[in-house]
């Protein structure tokens, strides 16, 4: 007992003197990168299906299949780039070169993602949109592993990895905002809508990629992280990840939560269009999501701080399941002020839920050091980008089969005076009530998941801090006998050993 008080004294002492304070140039530089990752996948999850099935008149079901396909090489790509930026050694790091190399290729795929092919075969634009998102996945892994790897040791601190998240979950969200309203908006001031895809995706794509230049500059890299390479193990990088107890709980919250949260973006302009008939207003509803999103984030900040982050995630999810719930209440007849109100409740919950699981993210290559004794952002990165495309590309995909099962009629042309106009065709009541059901129940069994997953994370501060200081003494080769009778208890409370 003496030794434990000892130990937690030690802990108490160093606190203060061990917080690492970065710099508001390093924070805002470093969270400008996700302009592109929080934006991307906002125009994606809310506006691709629909620009699939609508704009390249796609199949439904092949649609999904152009998601689903390509989540095949993410299975490969992510976690092989996230070896990849582990095993870089440059001057400028193993992070920061990726940066700059794809600034070019970010706004090319993106580009490339919405151009309007008007092939006469369905079946040759099927295979060019086949061909734009596997070069956009492969851009998006190329950029965003080592971006995320990159936030776990610009700061080893645990409330300061909470402030940088924050700072830069607010340009995610920002961007996510921009990324829910304005697209629409640059689309519908063009008559010719393929000639608005077109001008859509350059702006956008010049907002993603000229920020990396910035996070570039203003970012840098511990050399004592640069170890010298060890023989590559696929075991060491693929097996033994996934028995850490700690990884594979903070998996199920990024995966059940994310995973509900792009059903809904994917299913969102159907149920707004079919069921609510309000389709014009969908972007301003997520934008009014968006919005919320970031006004909390500092609030969210302070709940971390103060109670840890697993129970602020614990509460925004609670939130967000109350949310979905109330969400059966929500009918045609219900004022536009009732969907604005449960669009800002959504927005108040997720945005909680966003925050707390990326600080939380931050995290997790600390456990893994007590467990392999290296230094494996990039591994953690890449399992965590290719576990977000498998949400997006599960959700999609479910929701194209469910849409096309149901019975869903595409928008068909019509010429007025010269100009082609997409007209909106009636459906069935059977695929109402299905958009209906499906709006609410899939969220809803996802995130009590979710939750399970967050009440059995086992990292908390006061952990944290005694990691923290075992995993400095570990670097230094000074465990000593006490260190070592601790460090096996964190093992088998964070890891399972």
């Amino acid at each position: 007992m003496e030794k434990q008080d000892n130990f937690s004294q030690q802990i108490n002492n160093s606190k203060s003197a061990n917080v690492e304070k970065l710099s508001l140039k390093t924070k805002i530089g470093y969270g400008m990168g996700d302009i592109y990752g929080g934006g991307s996948w906002m125009i994606i999850g809310i506006y691709y299906l629909y620009f699939l099935t609508s704009v390249l008149k796609i199949n439904p079901a092949l649609a999904g299949l152009v998601i689903l396909v390509s989540k095949l090489w993410d299975a490969v790509s992510d976690p092989l780039m996230g070896i990849i930026s582990d095993r870089t050694r440059t001057k400028y790091g193993r992070r920061r070169p990726y940066f700059l190399v794809g600034t070019v290729f970010i706004f090319l795929s993106f580009f490339l993602l919405w151009y309007p092919v008007d092939f006469s075969s369905e079946m040759k634009r099927f295979a060019f949109a086949m061909f734009a998102y596997l070069f956009f996945c492969t851009v998006i892994t190329m950029v965003m592993i080592p971006y995320n790897a990159l936030a776990s040791e610009l700061t080893l601190d645990y409330n300061e990895r909470t402030s940088l998240t924050s700072v830069r979950m607010f340009f995610s969200m920002f961007s996510s905002v921009l990324c829910a309203v304005l697209p629409l908006e640059i689309i519908k001031r063009f008559e010719n809508i393929k000639a608005g895809h077109i001008i859509m995706a350059s702006s956008f794509g010049l907002l993603f990629a000229l920020p990396f230049i910035a996070t570039f500059s203003t970012t840098r890299e511990r050399q004592e992280f640069q170890q010298r390479l060890s023989k590559f193990s696929f075991k060491e990088n693929f097996i033994i990840p996934f028995k850490n107890r700690s990884f594979r709980m903070v998996l199920f919250m990024y995966l059940f939560a994310f995973l509900a949260m792009d059903v809904i973006m994917a299913i969102l302009m159907y149920f707004m269009t079919y069921y609510l008939g309000k389709g014009n207003q969908t972007n301003f509803v997520m934008g009014t999501l968006l919005i919320v999103q970031i006004v909390v984030i500092p609030i969210y900040s302070m709940m971390g701080k103060k109670w840890g982050k697993r129970k602020a995630f614990s509460m925004a999810v609670t939130l967000w399941l109350i949310a979905m719930i109330g969400s059966f209440l929500i009918s045609p007849k219900t004022a536009s002020f009732g969907i604005y109100l449960f669009a800002g409740i959504v927005g108040a919950a997720t945005g909680g839920v966003v925050v707390m699981i990326y600080s939380i993210f931050t995290d997790i290559p600390d456990v893994d050091e007590l467990q392999s004794g290296s230094r494996r952002e990039g591994l953690f990165s890449g399992l965590y980008t290719f576990m977000r495309k498998l949400s997006s590309a599960l959700a999609v995909f479910i929701i194209s089969n469910i849409i096309a099962i149901a019975g869903y009629k595409p928008p068909i042309e019509e010429v007025v005076d010269g100009t082609v106009r997409i007209v909106q065709q009636a459906q069935s009541p059977e695929f109402i009530l299905i958009l209906r059901l499906v709006f609410a129940t899939i969220p809803i069994a996802l995130l009590a998941l979710c939750l399970w997953a967050a009440l059995k994370y086992p990292l908390t501060p006061e952990t944290h801090a005694k990691l923290k200081k075992i995993l400095e003494a570990q670097r230094k080769n000074q465990i000593d006998q006490e260190l070592m009778q601790e460090r096996l208890k964190l093992k088998k409370t964070l890891i399972g050993e």
